[in-house]
């Protein structure tokens, strides 16, 4: 996993630099696996669109997930006005294994293993890599997903690809630099909005 370190150091210390390199060939690209798309919820012709670059170690993403989402699900995303894009943005290493973690259990328990992937942020991660690594598992093991398996997805080139490509995407076409931000119908919104403010700029787009 040793390119997954070099990557996040080119993306800390160049975002530009390394971008003149071509690695955002195929970030938004259709491909056969399932699990390297675009993760949504709610109809795919709702009149608006948010797109939500998280980390999975951002503790400002977990506020959301757990105070704003749940609301928003059920007032918009529900009822056909909201569809929601999920993205990867990592801010570190310890951030890519929980985006490993909940890619590899598939398109059908992506969300759910978001849900719990933040509710318990602070019980999985660690300074230490391994440790991290072995808390995900346990966490995939409760959710069906074998440690086998989970060590494939850690290995898997073209998923850490994808996974990396979609944060430096997010910076050069959005100029994302924090997270969470959200894109609304084209409009950056970086930090976490209160649901309040959210609402009130949604139903003047949904209408």
């Amino acid at each position: 996993m040793k390119y997954i370190q070099r990557f996040l150091v080119a993306l800390t210390l160049s975002l530009a630099a390394f971008a003149g390199s071509g690695a955002l060939s195929g970030a938004r690209a259709e491909d056969k696996d399932p699990r390297l798309q675009d993760m949504v919820l709610g109809k795919a012709d709702a009149p608006v669109t948010i797109i939500e670059y998280a980390s999975m170690t951002c503790p400002h993403c977990a506020h959301f997930a757990e105070t704003v989402l749940p609301d928003l699900k059920k007032d918009y995303i529900d009822t056909g006005k909201v569809k929601l894009i999920f993205r990867d943005f990592p801010l570190d290493q310890m951030a890519y294994f929980g985006s490993v973690l909940a890619r590899c259990a598939g398109p059908t328990k992506y969300f759910t293993y978001l849900d719990v992937i933040f509710a318990q942020q602070a019980a999985w991660i660690s300074n230490d890599q391994q440790t991290t690594i072995n808390n995900l598992k346990q966490i995939g093991r409760l959710g069906g997903l074998p440690a086998e398996q989970f060590d494939k997805c850690l290995a898997d080139k073209a998923m850490g690809e994808y996974i990396l490509n979609s944060r430096l995407e997010g910076n050069q076409k959005f100029k994302v630099n924090s997270t969470p931000t959200l894109i609304i119908n084209g409009d950056v919104e970086p930090g976490v909005p209160s649901y309040d403010e959210l609402r009130k700029k949604l139903d003047k787009l949904a209408k």
